[in-house]
């Protein structure tokens, strides 16, 4: 599977796949409900999922608050305690069967050095997430649950195929029975 989404990127050679495959090393199968990190551990990796649905929560006294999932065919990683390596303020949690495979720090820091073409996939990657904790920002601030919900559906309507709706819910900041009803409008 990652090898079919790299062979989309048009500016990678042959070479730089097959300089990147073989560094994804770690396999991870986990159980519904297990953890890939949890809060104080620190990220040692970047993940593909490829099979299941995650999802990264922040934790507060009264509740856990998602902010963002991982599925087949993404990216997944506490990502401030990657780039930082400091201790993760987040859990990355299964919600199903999950399957992922996993790239070190060190070896990708590596081979970006080694290949640019990486690196622009990378610093792309980058771009993409930061448009989309923009939208989510400019999400959250809406005062209306419907303004979200709609927002949330455009932009990523595949959301819903894959992760249960309390987990959707606690990501647009509302009750999972808001949701039901706004969903039947």
């Amino acid at each position: 599977m990652l090898r079919t989404l790299l062979q989309q990127v048009p500016y990678f050679t042959p070479e730089d796949i097959d300089a990147f495959l073989p560094l994804w090393k770690k396999h991870v199968q986990l159980n519904r409900y297990d953890f890939l990190i949890q809060q104080g551990q620190v990220e040692q990796g970047l993940y593909f999922v490829t099979a299941g649905a995650l999802r990264i929560y922040y934790p507060l006294p009264d509740e856990e608050i998602c902010v963002g999932f991982g599925y087949p065919g993404t990216l997944l990683v506490s990502f401030p305690s990657f780039v930082n390596s400091k201790p993760s303020a987040y859990y990355i949690q299964a919600l199903k069967k999950s399957e992922l495979i996993g790239i070190t720090k060190q070896d990708f820091v590596q081979l970006m050095e080694q290949r640019p073409n990486i690196k622009r996939f990378w610093y792309e990657q980058l771009e993409q997430a930061l448009v989309g904790k923009i939208e989510r920002e400019v999400d959250l601030l809406l005062p209306e649950p419907e303004q979200r919900l709609q927002r949330v559906m455009q932009r990523s309507p595949h959301l819903f195929q894959h992760i249960p709706k309390k987990y959707i819910a606690s990501y647009l900041r509302m009750s999972p029975e808001t949701l039901s009803r706004l969903k039947y409008i």
